[in-house]
């Protein structure tokens, strides 16, 4: 059913507990993992120049050493824990929109099913704030496990 499962992760306590329910699936499935950390460029713009803006975008974090190390330790924490399963890690990094990236890559690498986090906020919160996960499931036509972190 599943051959390949994407995990967007940044790494923190919400996407470790979406990790565990993916690489269950993955075990389950003997799928394919693929671990995805995208730097949201329009966070970051306003504290960088265009041009590594620009590289941020095709996934080149040369001369971001914060950036480049939160992006090892995010996909790492995957590669770890499915290492100790078995399960085969393929790990990406890009820059862009999260939802978009996360949606693309998911296109673009033929995924059956991306398992994410979410904090579970609702209403207004969830209006203010925005959610990745939710501009993720109006992004892609993949099937979208989300896993409540609360």
């Amino acid at each position: 059913m599943y051959e390949r499962i994407l995990i967007p992760t940044d790494g923190s306590d919400v996407a470790e507990v979406a990790v565990e329910h993916a690489l269950d699936l993955a075990e389950r499935y003997d799928a394919e993992v693929h671990a995805l950390y995208v730097v949201d460029t329009d966070a970051v713009a306003y504290g960088l120049g265009s041009e590594q803006v620009d590289r941020l975008r095709q996934g080149n974090f040369e001369g971001m050493t914060e950036l480049r190390e939160a992006a090892e330790e995010a996909t790492g924490y995957v590669r770890e824990r499915a290492d100790e399963r078995g399960l085969t890690v393929i790990e990406h990094t890009s820059g862009g929109r999260p939802h978009k990236m996360i949606a693309e890559y998911a296109e673009d690498n033929d995924v059956d099913l991306v398992v994410m986090g979410s904090h579970g906020r609702a209403g207004v919160r969830r209006a203010l704030l925005g959610s990745v996960t939710e501009r993720t499931l109006r992004s892609t036509d993949v099937p979208v496990l989300v896993v409540d972190a609360r």
